[in-house]
């Protein structure tokens, strides 16, 4: 009997822990030069050459998720900076980049099993971005006046739908 309740506890937890992250999140950098991303509320500090990839999990229910690329950075172990998008200093972000920055922004599980996306260069424009979910419409930008982007606040024509549980790609320089 013992051995049946250990079976079907770790079945359970296999379950528990296989939903923890509602979406995979790949970025790539597509770029001629290196970026250092940055997710919030993920964190980031992942040092991408050109050609390199990153993937982390996001659970549900993330309410406000943002991904974007540091350019230009130096850093001495966990401190240092970014000509562009920095935050504070740090290696990995806890907080939201300094402008500009191109912003790919979240929302996992925020309407029942739909997520939402957008880009947006409302907080400036430093790297082209591209980002798509796998059941949803696929953003390009690659200039501050980009069409698919969000240019001021009030533009709610921008956000994009996608089923929950879905994967997404950001790719610096498409």
């Amino acid at each position: 009997m013992a051995s049946s309740s250990s079976i079907l506890f770790l079945l359970l937890a296999a379950f528990a822990a296989t939903g923890a992250n509602a979406a995979t999140f790949t970025v790539r950098n597509n770029c001629g030069f290196t970026v250092w991303p940055a997710a919030t509320p993920i964190g980031g500090g992942t040092q991408l050459n050109p050609g390199g990839t990153w993937t982390f999990g996001v659970p549900a229910g993330t309410s406000s998720g943002r991904v974007w690329g540091r350019t230009g950075c130096s850093f001495n172990g966990n401190s240092g900076r970014c000509a562009t998008g920095d935050c504070a200093g740090a290696l990995s972000c806890t907080l939201s980049g300094q402008p500009p920055m191109t912003l790919a922004e979240f929302t996992i599980g925020g309407g029942g099993n739909q997520d939402f996306y957008d880009i947006s260069v409302i907080d400036g424009y430093n790297v082209g971005m591209a980002f798509s979910c796998s059941t949803g419409v696929g953003l390009v930008c690659r200039s501050s006046s980009c069409p698919d982007a969000y240019l001021f606040p009030s533009d709610n024509t921008k956000t994009h739908a996608c089923s929950g549980n879905s994967n997404y790609q950001v790719t610096f320089c498409p």
